[in-house]
């Protein structure tokens, strides 16, 4: 790849003057990296400099080498920006000094010392980067530390007490796992759920008058959802996305006020029913892998990479196995024993999603869902993503997981999240419970899902202008103004959901 001064149209004579001209008025360091743009090698491009400088922890560096490629047009201008707003989104990521990760930790694990926090940060037990020389650590450190070490349990204040709901989930896998059998079929105890979403722009986000467009996440039409319904909207909505959008969504315009935040709310109904396959592996067949419909979840794409770690790792767990259904299950099993749970930095911040949860060997559940959907598509077994959020009683939160492609069943729901749950973090249940609820989430769902993607790193419609603060999932809502973003610390979402009468049947 050429750099921006092999591409332009000047002579290099008079390159090098302009660039004696600039760099006379630039700061040293400014000066420096001007001037190393132009001797560096042609192959190396300015955001591969300036992503070896953020490795390097050399932020500062790394965005005036941005800054300056960019009003030089050196690579395309949507890269570098977006270079550029990721270094912000990685800093936010890791707002910990660490004293000030020390104070947080000592509210929340009883009788924690220095000399036993010192220990810890040297083990490596958080995630951290340096940042302008400053080691800075991530800002979900304090959950993560008990997801990773669940030993320290008995030590975190206050106590969470976890049995309610691990008892309703289990419930609720046996009663869909009962009505399956009875009634021979999939698809099974329907319900009704009206959900509200809100989405507030902070004050003075946007200039007054500006208008701000917004996308909210609604359910998409599957087998087993259907019957959405708009209720009201705090604006009236200008599009709502196909029933079949890959990325569903109601999008808004509205213009913002001086001083005020900008809301934009939702209030929908929809139908959803359980999953629950009775999976025969000797029934699986070799699917049609030139059929359109599933073609394109047998390939590599954004963060599933065939790469060779990925090779090994799934010659090790499949080994000689041929049978697609036992296979998936193998991977599946495989990353319930070996992945720990933990909150993710922001997926637009992470080149290879899987590949960071196989090398960390914790992730969360939509590493955990493309790690398993790179095993399966690297074995011919088409996979894909499914997301959108989970509105369990008293557990909802938004939450990632997959499909299979099995034939002659289908499309087949797996959920490795929910196998890592019940193996390791569902401890009021028995052993023999805990395997009972890791074994449905292997062909079965539960009906508390609200589902708006049924792929990743998918576009909207309309398309937003600018770029994506989550450019994979689409889960918390997106915002925009003229050609800026509105990134997540610029705006506050919430969903809440209730069920209401128990619907008929879906057809």
């Amino acid at each position: 790849m050429t750099t921006g001064w092999q591409s332009s149209c000047c002579s290099p004579t008079y390159l090098r003057g302009h660039a004696l001209r600039l760099t006379l008025n630039l700061a040293p360091v400014a000066s420096f990296l001007f001037l190393s743009l132009m001797v560096c090698p042609a192959q190396t491009t300015v955001l591969d400099q300036a992503n070896h400088l953020e490795s390097d922890g050399r932020f500062k560096e790394a965005a005036l080498l941005l800054q300056l490629a960019r009003e030089r047009h050196d690579e395309p201008r949507q890269q570098l920006e977006f270079a550029l707003d990721r270094l912000h989104r990685i800093k936010l990521d890791f707002p910990y000094t660490e004293s000030s990760l020390f104070a947080e930790l000592k509210k929340s694990v009883r009788n924690l010392t220095s000399q036993e926090y010192e220990q810890w940060v040297r083990e490596g037990r958080f995630d951290s980067h340096q940042i302008d020389g400053e080691r800075r650590f991530m800002v979900a450190s304090v959950s993560n530390l008990f997801f990773r070490y669940p030993e320290l349990y008995a030590r975190r204040l206050p106590q969470k007490n976890s049995a309610e709901v691990e008892r309703h989930h289990l419930e609720v896998c046996e009663a869909i796992k009962k009505s399956a059998q009875e009634e021979h079929q999939p698809y099974v105890l329907p319900k009704r759920f009206q959900v509200t979403m809100t989405v507030t722009a902070n004050a003075d986000t946007a200039p007054a008058g500006e208008t701000i467009r917004a996308w909210l996440p609604i359910p998409r039409r599957y087998p087993f959802q259907n019957e959405f319904a708009l209720v009201s909207a705090s604006c009236p909505p200008r599009q709502i996305g196909d029933e079949s959008s890959t990325a569903r969504s109601v999008y808004f315009e509205q213009a913002a006020q001086k001083a005020k935040p900008t809301e934009f709310k939702i209030v929908y109904d929809y139908t959803a029913s359980a999953v629950c396959f009775a999976l025969k592996p000797e029934d699986v067949q070799t699917p049609d892998l030139s059929d359109p419909a599933i073609r394109p979840f047998t390939n590599e794409g954004p963060h599933v990479k065939f790469t060779p770690e990925i090779r090994t790792l799934s010659e090790q767990i499949a080994g000689g196995e041929s049978n697609l259904c036992v296979k998936a299950r193998k991977f599946y099993d495989w990353i319930a024993d070996h992945i720990q749970y933990s909150f993710a930095t922001e997926y637009s911040t992470v080149p290879n999603l899987s590949e960071y949860c196989r090398s960390h060997g914790y992730g969360d559940c939509g590493q955990e869902a493309l790690l398993f959907i790179t095993l399966c598509r690297l074995n011919g077994i088409p996979a894909r993503w499914q997301s959108g959020w989970t509105i369990f009683p008293k557990d909802t939160s938004n939450h990632d997981w997959s499909e299979i492609y099995l034939a002659p069943y289908g499309w087949v729901p797996v959920d490795p999240y929910m196998a890592i749950y019940a193996s390791r973090y569902a401890t009021t249940l028995s052993a023999e419970q805990r395997r009972e609820l890791r074994d449905f989430y292997f062909g079965g769902l539960d009906q508390y899902r609200m589902i708006a993607n049924s792929d990743h790193n998918q576009p909207f419609s309309p398309p937003k202008r600018t770029m994506r603060s989550d450019d994979v999932d689409f889960q918390r809502g997106e915002l925009e103004w003229g050609d800026h973003n509105i990134y997540f610390d610029q705006f506050s979402y919430g969903l809440t959901a209730k069920e209401l009468r128990q619907p008929a049947k879906l057809e």
